[in-house]
């Protein structure tokens, strides 16, 4: 078969190659036109867009925490502090494997478990990109190991910073409170642009109770960096505002005093001027270290104090609650003056048992035998409970529970701090609400009313207050423990505390006649007197009025007496309470003071007082005055009796019951 010979189409060939040029022009020229649209939508219409996203990829914004407002007393002396330190914080987004870093890095710098709990619980709640720290407090060994591992841990790095340190530790624990790391909770609870790189809070105290005024505002500064992100240079800087400085009224010096006093012992004082209400010692024993707290406690720590049972984390000022025993008894006398019921030399016949009208259940006095005819001095001065059983029910329990309300019994006293407790007024209304099975209020539960026994429950500061209020001729005014506050670089601005009301006595010879049987307690000759033999003004050089309480904690249960005078058997079933104030004609100073196991108020509870006194004077400019040591008996007592597990609760089982009486107040 013969092959077709074929010819080459070189026209169509042309034609062909022609169309695919024309076609991959037309291409090329569109992707040209393309990219040209897409420079001019980049670098014409979008320039500002994106000019300022180059910019951030390169500068970076970074929080400047403000310095917390520093803490001094009424003197200047410093309180709390900031102090620099370092700490190791962790970026997350430049690490990779979390776990594996930590690992690591514990080998450089001892990571122990409190350390690496914290930092995942506040992993949870941060931005990739916000530094979370790891560990608190470096040392100087620390940062030089970790200087030579930094090549090893992107994303890691020594941050200085000013953490918090109380100059005095546990002498003002109760006062000032602590800061803590800020956790998930807060942050809830927080404004994020307030609190941008602030790492601690207030927690309780005055620390809590004025955050707003010792935090102050953030501020921040453009940093420059490369692309792993280290900082190559600032860029601009708004310097934070610092948190305002606070000036206790409180002296240190007092606080020291009163502290020493208790000598270990459990228990609380409170100290305010009855002429403007600013608090000058506060101290609840024992206390604790509040710098354990500032950047997280450990574990063993912790246990240890919530485990004592001394229980030394308790504010006992402000959330202990105790039956005030006679402590309430010039109160009383001063509501049967002040409603007419009695006059200063009306008289009862004391005659070691009182009864009420048509009951044979008897409510024993003080002393076994009575203490014969009583007028309001000896009443007061001797803690004739015949007296004020016999008051308390002319008066009726709704005039009491009216009347000692007017002085802060029942409720909060309103000072500037956090968690104070508002203890029990008994009042019908009271009874009513917590007991609602039984809501018929009895004669007894009146009588023991008056002698500040059975429902009653008040807090030091409750007293203290109530104290003040009567010392400063019945004007009352809230307790504050900040007296001024002041921006960094000028002088202290006071803070206005102004009368809560005009003075709530009617009649000035009330309070006179009131005064003068609380001074009897102090220098009177007769043995009966609550005060005699204890020399509580021995030497000092202003009139003290005082009155001391010891409530017991247990009821009656048999008519038979109590022949027992062990002292550590009696500390464990007392409280022993003393109030004070001085120089009685013109009050400056009021204290409260309480033992939760003292025998008796007046020589176990007074010689406290009289330190703080003595603190008190010296302060003043006068000297220090000699007085009586404490009883090393009572010392001894307080080691072998028992604390109750809960003293901020209301009385639960250590009071007498509402329908027995006590055995006696404050026999000697």
């Amino acid at each position: 078969m013969k092959r077709l010979r074929t010819y080459k189409d070189t026209r169509g060939e042309g034609e062909l190659f022609r169309r695919r040029a024309l076609a991959g022009f037309g291409l090329i020229l569109l992707g040209l036109c393309a990219l040209v649209g897409r420079y001019v939508f980049l670098q014409v219409l979008h320039h500002d867009e994106f000019a300022t996203r180059s910019v951030n990829n390169s500068v970076k914004p970074r929080a400047i925490p403000p310095a917390r407002g520093l803490i001094y007393d009424r003197n200047g002396v410093l309180l709390a502090d900031n102090v620099p330190a370092f700490r190791l914080e962790v970026r997350p987004e430049l690490v990779q494997h979390m776990n594996d870093m930590l690992a690591e890095l514990g080998k450089v710098i001892p990571l122990d478990q409190d350390d690496l709990d914290a930092f995942h619980k506040q992993l949870k709640q941060s931005r990739r990109f916000d530094s979370v720290p790891l560990k608190m407090r470096l040392t100087e060994d620390d940062i030089a190991r970790f200087a030579v591992n930094r090549w090893r841990f992107p994303g890691v790095d020594v941050v200085p910073y000013l953490t918090r340190h109380y100059t005095m530790g546990p002498l003002f624990a109760h006062v000032i409170g602590y800061v803590s790391r800020i956790d998930a909770d807060d942050m809830a609870n927080l404004d994020p642009d307030r609190y941008k790189g602030t790492t601690h809070i207030g927690r309780i105290g005055l620390e809590r109770s004025y955050e707003d005024l010792l935090h102050g505002t953030p501020g921040y500064e453009l940093d420059e960096v490369n692309a792993d992100g280290r900082v190559q240079r600032v860029l601009e800087t708004h310097p934070p505002t610092p948190g305002k400085n606070l000036y206790l009224s409180i002296d240190a010096r007092v606080q020291q005093a009163a502290q020493d006093a208790f000598e270990g012992r459990p228990g609380a004082a409170v100290a305010i001027d009855p002429r403007n209400g600013q608090v000058l010692a506060m101290v609840s024993v024992p206390s604790f270290d509040p710098n354990l707290f500032v950047n997280g406690i450990s574990s063993p720590d912790y246990k240890s104090l919530i485990t004592s049972p001394d229980k030394p984390l308790i504010n006992r000022a402000l959330k202990g609650a105790y039956p005030p025993g006679s402590t309430v008894k010039p109160f009383m006398a001063l509501a049967g003056l002040e409603y007419g019921v009695r006059t200063p030399q009306d008289s009862v016949l004391s005659t070691g048992v009182f009864y009420i009208p048509g009951q044979s259940r008897g409510y024993r006095d003080d002393q076994r035998y009575g203490a014969g005819t009583v007028n309001l001095y000896k009443a007061i001065y001797a803690s004739v409970n015949t007296y004020f059983y016999r008051l308390a029910l002319d008066l009726g329990i709704d005039r009491v529970s009216e009347f000692m309300g007017s002085y802060g019994f029942g409720h909060p006293s309103g000072v500037d701090l956090p968690g104070e407790v508002s203890g029990i007024l008994p009042s019908r209304e009271w009874k009513a609400k917590h007991s609602p099975k039984e809501r018929t209020w009895y004669p007894g539960e009146t009588v023991i009313a008056g002698i500040g026994q059975g429902y009653w429950s008040v807090t030091t500061m409750q007293l203290a207050h109530a104290l003040a209020t009567f010392a400063g001729r019945g004007v009352p005014y809230a307790p504050r423990v900040v007296m001024s506050t002041a921006d960094v670089g000028k002088p202290p601005a006071p803070l206005a505390n102004p009368p809560v009301g005009p003075s709530i006595i009617k009649n000035m010879k009330d309070w006179e006649a009131v005064n003068e049987g609380m001074q009897l307690v102090i220098y009177s000759n007769d043995p009966l007197s609550t005060g005699f033999g204890t020399k509580l003004g021995d030497g000092f050089p202003y009139r003290i009025a005082g009155k001391s309480g010891t409530a017991e904690r247990f009821s009656r249960v048999g008519n038979a007496y109590n022949e027992n005078k062990n002292t550590a058997y009696l500390a464990a079933r007392h409280r022993a309470w003393f109030e004070a104030f001085t120089p009685a004609e013109d009050p400056r100073i009021a204290v409260a003071v309480v033992l939760e196991a003292g025998a008796w108020g007046a020589k176990d509870a007074g010689p406290i007082a009289r330190k703080i006194l003595d603190a008190w004077l010296v302060s003043q400019g006068g000297a220090v005055p000699p007085h009586q040591p404490l009883q090393e008996s009572a010392v001894a007592a307080a080691s072998s009796a028992q604390t109750p597990s809960e003293p901020e609760d209301t009385p639960q089982g250590d009071v007498p019951a509402p329908d027995s009486s006590t055995a006696g107040d404050d026999a000697q």
